[in-house]
């Protein structure tokens, strides 16, 4: 079954973990998916109660798992040579650590979409003007 993960492609922390090649080959069969870019994934995604400004989704067929979750059950599937991803597999491959670290994590993506003018919320239009 196919893994997809949605994130925030305006955030470049978000974009960076979910982009490293290492992560794809880590993970057979993974997708990864811009859902900033996606206004109609960002729709489904809303109808089904997950919210693309308060985390991430991972997708397998009808399961989804979101934000800290999301990011645990990823980081269970990773297989890392990278010494960045072997960190962010030992820090948030357990559940309960990874809901204890990942409002670490949305506050950094809130810092780096502020400094580069974006909303937090995808469907917000742009804070700073050009």
């Amino acid at each position: 079954m196919t893994l997809v993960l949605v994130y925030d492609g305006g955030c470049p922390f978000c974009r960076h973990f979910a982009l490293r090649s290492e992560l794809v080959g880590g993970v057979p069969g993974l997708q990864i998916r811009d859902g900033r870019a996606d206004a109609a994934l960002r729709t489904e995604l809303k109808a089904r109660g997950f919210n693309l400004a308060r985390g991430a989704v991972l997708l397998e067929g009808d399961q989804a798992w979101y934000g800290a979750e999301a990011i645990a059950e990823l980081c269970t599937r990773l297989q890392p040579s990278d010494p960045l991803l072997a960190l962010l597999w030992q820090l948030f491959a357990a559940p309960p650590q990874a809901r204890r670290l990942y409002p670490l994590l949305l506050c950094a993506r809130r810092m780096a979409l502020h400094w580069k003018g974006l909303p937090e919320d995808p469907d917000q239009t742009v804070l700073r003007q050009a």
